[in-house]
């Protein structure tokens, strides 16, 4: 059973991930059931594991839905997670391996390149990028319970992060600011890093409004 459950969980993440489910969207219990063959009590156990950490919420009416923050909650999330992201920076630039360093050094090439090709025109595979990004300096951290903690919150505000590259200039600043974490990194400046990664997460009130109602 523990088996199935973490199947099902998986396939959110993967939706998730992938955007195929927004914030306040309601979870399909019977598709879950249909595609991965399980009963109920597996698809269950999952949104209750999900719920615990934060990604689900329960309606009355709706079920089980994705989690939609309000504005006070997206500005406490985001906080906790540009925390996370500047630890997982600094502690990448200590323990960079050259293996690392080659895959941070390749993607936050094709980040460029997308963004000089296509600017925000594509904003959803520049996301996945963006998703690349961030998972390659979680991995140089060395820190598996950090990778964890980056990765759960990330999902609780993705949407909102995705949204954000429609907006002209976006994808040309953020490859940028790819590169200046990176070179840090790279060169081993860890409180420098930190500082880059964090800032490179600073919205500001206005900033995190415009994000919520482009959502909806």
């Amino acid at each position: 059973m523990a088996g199935q459950t973490d199947t099902v969980i998986e396939a959110i993440l993967v939706a998730i991930d992938k955007g195929e489910i927004g914030p306040g969207e309601a979870i399909d219990e019977q598709a879950l059931i249909a595609e991965h063959g399980v009963s109920r009590t597996p698809v269950r156990e999952a949104i209750i594991r999900l719920e615990t950490a934060g990604l689900v919420q329960r309606h009355a009416r709706k079920g089980a839905v994705l989690f939609k923050p309000t504005l006070e909650e997206f500005l406490g999330i985001l906080e906790v997670h540009a925390r996370l992201e500047a630890q997982a920076a600094g502690l990448a630039a200590r323990r960079l391996t050259p293996e690392l360093a080659r895959e941070l050094e390749e993607i936050v090439a094709d980040c460029e390149a997308h963004a000089a090709e296509f600017g925000s025109s594509r904003p959803n595979d520049y996301y996945q990028l963006n998703l690349r990004f961030h998972e390659v300096i979680a991995r140089a951290s060395g820190n598996p319970f950090l990778i964890d903690m980056v990765k759960m919150n990330a999902r609780k505000l993705m949407a909102y992060y995705r949204a954000r590259y429609r907006y002209p200039g976006s994808v040309e600043a953020s490859a940028k600011e790819h590169r200046a974490i990176a070179t840090l990194i790279a060169a081993h400046r860890r409180e420098e890093a930190e500082a880059a990664m964090e800032t490179h997460f600073n919205y500001d009130r206005g900033t995190v409004m415009d994000l919520l109602a482009a959502v909806g």
